[in-house]
């Protein structure tokens, strides 16, 4: 929480990259400290933070579904805060995030005796994430399942659920499905379709995901997580098109999630861990407690 916002409230960490690192593990974390909340809650409120950040810190509190914050969420999920000044996927997050609040608190109130919630809400899913939203239906078919996921009529909402349901069967069709949505008209949903992808890890993705690296209209949270998703598929071509797209960045968000990219590549072939490692600006802002 301490590289989101400093004790004067602005950004600990000039990087955007890091700073929304850090709002997604906090949600993964499923962190209920009341510093990590209240970092996420500014961090969401400031009109002046990048949109990704936003987001990833509004996708926190819904993970966390701490009732408090369901005010927020509300406020800037609705029409007319759209219409002022905050941007659609912002928007979008915070819709997301407040109908998970609400599920989970529902949920938790009427919990078993062991106060277990459902396993889709969790984080107990093949790939150990606390996603925005339940996966659809595990009985429903694939053909149905793309018909959802890409239906721009469709429910936000549904739409998440779709995706989560096709990445879970996991393989190479579930990929192929996965990647039409990274023509969505929402970057929101663009965004976590590459994410998926990444989780995935098909090869039958990648030459999709490296027209999204390349295309410098698209939404810079979108390539970003191509980026990391070329990085966990680890084949040559995804290496070449890391190399490329990092020389010729036109967005330092790009830039920088190509370079993180190419060492998750490193760690993928060597089988370690990736552990990114702390940045002088990191450590400098932990050793003063910002």
């Amino acid at each position: 929480a301490a590289e989101l916002r400093n004790k004067r409230g602005a950004p600990a960490i000039e990087t955007a990259l890091v700073r929304h690192e850090v709002a997604f593990c906090l949600g993964q974390m499923g962190a209920t400290e009341p510093v990590a909340l209240a970092a996420l809650r500014e961090t969401l409120s400031d009109e002046q933070e990048d949109p990704m950040v936003r987001h990833e810190a509004g996708e926190a509190l819904g993970a966390i579904a701490d009732g408090a914050s369901e005010a927020l969420l509300e406020r800037l999920a609705s029409s007319a805060e759209a219409e002022a000044s905050t941007p659609r996927e912002v928007v979008e997050t915070c819709m997301l995030a407040l109908r998970r609040l609400r599920t989970v608190q529902k949920m938790r109130a009427a919990a078993t005796a062991d106060g277990e919630l459902d396993e889709a809400f969790s984080g107990a899913t093949p790939y150990k994430s606390v996603d925005p939203a339940p996966a659809a239906d595990a009985d429903a078919t694939d053909a149905d399942l793309l018909a959802q996921l890409t239906d721009e009529g469709c429910d936000l909402w549904m739409r998440y659920g779709a995706l989560f349901a096709l990445r879970n069967r996991g393989g190479s069709s579930a990929a192929r499905a996965v990647a039409a949505a990274l023509g969505a008209s929402s970057a929101l949903l663009r965004h976590e379709a590459a994410y998926s992808l990444g989780q995935l890890q098909s090869d039958a993705a990648n030459a999709k995901l490296r027209d999204v690296l390349n295309d410098n209209s698209e939404h810079p949270m979108v390539r970003h997580e191509a980026a990391e998703a070329l990085g966990s598929i680890a084949t040559d071509e995804a290496e070449a098109a890391l190399r490329s797209a990092m020389e010729a960045a036109d967005h330092p968000i790009v830039a920088q999630a190509c370079e993180v990219a190419l060492d998750i590549l490193a760690c993928e072939r060597s089988g370690e861990e990736y552990i990114a490692p702390l940045t002088e600006e990191e450590e400098e802002a932990l050793a003063n407690g910002n």
